[in-house]
């Protein structure tokens, strides 16, 4: 059994994600913030880490990239969740009783047209959506309501007012699996990889350094400019491509080291969007 960091509690959408990498074949290590989760990978207390890195409609978590990049962290997989957002409190109320909503304030925003109907109801900026399921079923905290996974209410044993209550429908984040190193993959069974480049400051060397991948019928999914602190206006590149062959992608590699400044690797798996 494997020992599995996530961010937030039990019944947190990383949690689900874990699931989805290893079933129920793993123990949990609850991590409440994200710096805590590398810490627990570095120190070996866990064999993997799973960390949201994008969302479909917020964009890409650049707090994250940088967190992978700074302690030198690999990707061994993705997943991606549809993310749905349920109105739960404890069981025998209406929505009428519920007077105030704890969660994220990334959920409350993401749900502020449907409380819109209800202003009798306030709304409370807390840290996790899960962590705020346990702590009404923990306390048994009445007329006070949670924002979270249909999960979160099924462990702590709430009552689901109102489902799939946030205003965009269609919501996805990305969810990546983290490893302390890199390791051994079989060509035949990857055809994504994520990468970190630094370019010297000179006219065209991104465009050339894209026209690589092109040229070895690499396809861009996405590419993310993220600053260097210690260094005013410079930029590290991050960016992931797909492959259907496996020499082609070893080729770009070879000659985009010698094009960048810094060049690394930072996972090589399987893609799993259309999966």
């Amino acid at each position: 059994m494997k020992n599995i960091a996530i961010q937030g509690v039990r019944g947190s959408f990383h949690h689900i994600v874990s699931q989805k990498f290893y079933q129920d074949d793993c123990h949990l290590i609850e991590c409440d913030s994200f710096d805590l989760l590398v810490k627990k990978l570095l120190s070996e207390e866990c064999d993997a880490a799973v960390m949201a890195l994008e969302n479909s409609i917020a964009g890409s978590i650049l707090p994250n990239h940088a967190l992978i990049d700074n302690n030198d962290l690999y990707i061994e997989g993705e997943r991606y969740l549809d993310i749905q957002l349920n109105f739960m409190a404890l069981s025998g109320q209406s929505i009428s009783d519920i007077t105030e909503v704890h969660s994220h304030p990334i959920a409350l925003l993401q749900c502020k047209i449907f409380f819109d109907q209800y202003p009798h109801i306030k709304l409370v900026e807390s840290t996790d959506t899960a962590e705020v399921a346990l702590d009404i079923h923990k306390n048994q905290i009445k007329h006070r309501g949670a924002i979270g996974s249909a999960l979160a209410a099924e462990i702590f044993d709430l009552e689901i007012l109102a489902k799939s209550i946030q205003t965009i429908k269609t919501n996805q984040t990305r969810f990546v699996l983290l490893s302390k190193s890199l390791s051994t993959h079989n060509p035949l069974q990857v055809n994504k990889a994520s990468l970190k480049f630094e370019l010297n400051h000179q006219r065209g060397s991104l465009a050339s350094i894209l026209n690589v991948m092109s040229d070895c019928n690499l396809s861009l999914t996405k590419i993310q400019s993220l600053p260097k602190i210690e260094t005013p206006w410079s930029y590290g590149f991050f960016v992931d491509v797909t492959f259907n062959d496996y020499h082609n992608f070893q080729k770009a590699i070879a000659i985009m080291k010698l094009m960048a400044k810094v060049f690394k690797v930072m996972g090589v798996y399987q893609n799993q969007k259309n999966s």
